[in-house]
């Protein structure tokens, strides 16, 4: 049997704001000392899989190949690169034809979401091998949880018993109000949808074939125009953007008649609200749970069920007295106090912010780039001060700004910055300015990482005030 993982890595996560930002989204979020994404990749693993299909977004690119770079044993993995979202049919419509051709149509795919959490390995692994037997006898598998609760915030699917290990799908139920939600439960007879799937390349495209002709036709055009390079395929925009925007629940799984249910062994959790990353951590004798940047120290003074978190990378102190199952979140550049009970209304902050076209939905406190990180520390009228990080033997684009100067001062390592068609080799405590409008460049000559502080001076101080005249990574 040859068992393909493809892991769908998208979702911006904005009930998890502020951590989870659109240059940063949820997948890449630490959670018990790795990223979500790094631990599906090793969950799928754990089953077999050399190799992987990632689904994500083409800005994600770098950071993805980052999360492969620290396994101990990283899986072949090929890309393909969404220009924008597209919902999970076109994405699985699309992985199925790059695995039908590269590894045949009875290559068995097992289908995870980039964002859950399950601690059980072993657990998971015996339930995906179960599935992948089912999937070469022709079934479209989906894992079922067994409900905890009467959950809103998930799709359900009734079952029929078939056997032990199997239950047939019946039917697929969108989020349900509290009373029905509570009726089902009351059956015994429905599971939460977990999102994860198994099935062969050819079952699947046949399904697609015969349910939504629609979603196989565009992602057969978006791969007539797509291209590839080092194993990451690029689609044409407007191509795939002729996509439908559809889940695999609406497109297949509803409407297909050889869908069954592997109930699912292992704990789980979709960690889409703040109270569900509270769970994966050890509560204190109080049931009050802590995750800290560097050296902060917690003192709580009658405080009950609150989860504090902070990202501030400095050393501070977060006393909470005389609250109760509250969440606080605390990055450099935003804080979040919300009540539990509130935590999935976080996503109407987003959706203001982003009326307002707030940077903090968009960017983190500390933004990756393929080249390093910048953060900003300080922004009034008139500049902005940022702390900017270059790897060894990585450079900035060649660029200029219309609407600011700039300022550098090197405080670790050794740079090299070009100011027009001249060249200076920059070291620790030695400066550089660059004028308005004139080409500059920087690049990390040496073996450890560069650490320099900016200066913006100008009017206008946005991100987008960049003219790219040439790059390594391909974004000019």
């Amino acid at each position: 049997m040859k068992l393909v993982s493809v892991i769908l890595s998208g979702g911006a996560g904005t009930r998890l704001w502020p951590v989870s930002r659109q240059a940063l989204p949820k997948p890449f979020m630490r959670l018990g000392g790795s990223s979500l994404l790094q631990q599906a990749i090793e969950r799928a693993q754990a089953c077999g899989t050399d190799d992987s299909i990632i689904v994500t977004n083409q800005d994600y690119l770098f950071l993805t190949r980052d999360v492969i770079k620290q396994l101990n044993d990283p899986p072949h993995a090929r890309y393909l690169l969404e220009p924008k979202g597209r919902n999970t049919a076109p994405a699985i419509a699309l992985a199925a034809l790059a695995c039908a051709k590269e590894h045949g149509p009875e290559a068995v795919m097992l289908v995870l979401p980039a964002d859950h959490l399950i601690p059980d390995t072993e657990a998971f692994v015996a339930n995906a091998l179960e599935a992948a037997r089912q999937a070469l006898q022709g079934q479209l598998v989906v894992f079922g949880i067994s409900p905890t609760a009467p959950e809103t915030g998930f799709g359900y699917i009734e079952v029929e018993k078939v056997s032990r290990h199997t239950q047939k799908a019946l039917r697929f139920v969108e989020k349900p109000d509290l009373a029905t939600a509570q009726s089902y439960l009351a059956t015994g007879r429905y599971y939460w949808n977990s999102g994860m799937f198994c099935f062969t390349a050819g079952t699947i495209l046949q399904a697609l074939k015969e349910h939504a002709p629609e979603v196989l036709e565009a992602a057969e055009h978006a791969w007539a125009a797509a291209s590839t390079k080092d194993g990451a395929t690029s689609f044409d925009a407007h191509a795939f953007g002729l996509q439908p925007d559809i889940s695999i629940d609406y497109a297949v799984m509803e409407r297909a008649s050889n869908v069954t249910l592997v109930p699912a062994k292992f704990g789980w959790s979709d960690v889409g609200t703040w109270p569900a990353v509270a769970q994966a951590y050890t509560a204190d004798t109080s049931g009050n749970t802590f995750v800290d940047g560097d050296g902060t120290t917690f003192i709580t003074v009658d405080t009950t069920g609150t989860h504090v978190q902070t990202d501030s990378h400095t050393a501070k102190v977060v006393a909470t007295v005389g609250v109760h199952d509250l969440v606080i979140v605390d990055t450099p550049d935003a804080l979040l106090i919300a009540h539990k009970s509130a935590a999935q209304k976080v996503k109407a902050v987003v959706d203001t912010l982003k009326e307002r076209k707030h940077e903090s939905t968009h960017l983190p406190a500390s933004v990756n780039r393929p080249w390093g990180t910048y953060a900003t520390l300080k922004e009034e009228n008139g500049y902005k001060v940022k702390r900017i990080t270059v790897n060894p033997g990585q450079s900035l684009s060649l660029q200029y700004h219309h609407q600011r100067a700039e300022h550098w001062v090197v405080v670790q390592g050794t740079a090299i910055v070009q100011v027009g068609d001249e060249e200076h080799t920059t070291l620790p405590g030695q400066y550089r300015y660059i004028p308005l409008k004139e080409k500059h460049r920087l690049t990390n000559t040496g073996e450890n990482e560069l650490v320099l502080i900016e200066v913006q001076c100008g009017g206008y101080l946005g991100e987008d005030d960049i003219v790219r005249l040439a790059d390594t990574y391909g974004r000019v």
